[in-house]
C-alpha cells in the first residue's frame, strides 16, 4: 500500500491501470507469501486470517479482471497469475480444528 501511496498518489488500487497495477499486485502477492513462507518456517501454524487474506486478495485480482475485460483491455497477465494464486489456495492444506472428536467404540454383544 505504501508503494501505490507514494507513487500513484491512490489508496484505491483498482483505479490504478495497466502494468501500473500488475506492478501493485505483484509486490502485495510477493510481500504476503513471503510473510507466509518465513512465518512457516518458524513453525507457526496458518490461522484463518491468513486464508481471509488470500481470498481477498485474490478478490482484488478478479475484480480487476472483470473491470478489464469490460473496457476491452488485454489481460492475459492478470489470468495468468490468478490460475496460480488459485491453485496456491487449493493446494493449502485444511485449517486445523480446535474440536476434538470422541471416537464412538462399538458396543459388545451379549451372547
Amino acid at each position: 500500500m505504501i508503494w501505490l501511496i507514494f507513487t500513484q498518489h491512490t489508496y484505491n488500487p483498482i483505479s490504478v491501470k495497466g502494468t501500473e497495477f500488475l506492478k501493485f499486485y505483484l509486490i502485495l502477492l510477493l510481500g504476503f507469501y513471503t510473510s507466509v513462507m518465513i512465518s512457516k518456517s518458524l513453525k507457526k501454524t496458518s490461522s484463518k486470517t491468513t486464508l481471509y487474506f488470500m481470498i481477498f486478495i485474490l478478490i482484488l485480482g478478479i475484480v480487476k479482471l472483470i473491470k478489464g475485460l469490460m473496457i476491452e483491455k488485454p489481460v492475459g497477465y492478470l489470468v495468468m497469475i490468478l490460475m496460480i494464486e488459485g491453485i496456491v489456495i487449493l493446494c493449502q492444506p485444511g485449517l486445523k480444528s480446535n474440536i476434538k472428536h470422541k471416537e464412538i467404540q462399538p458396543k459388545k454383544r451379549l451372547s
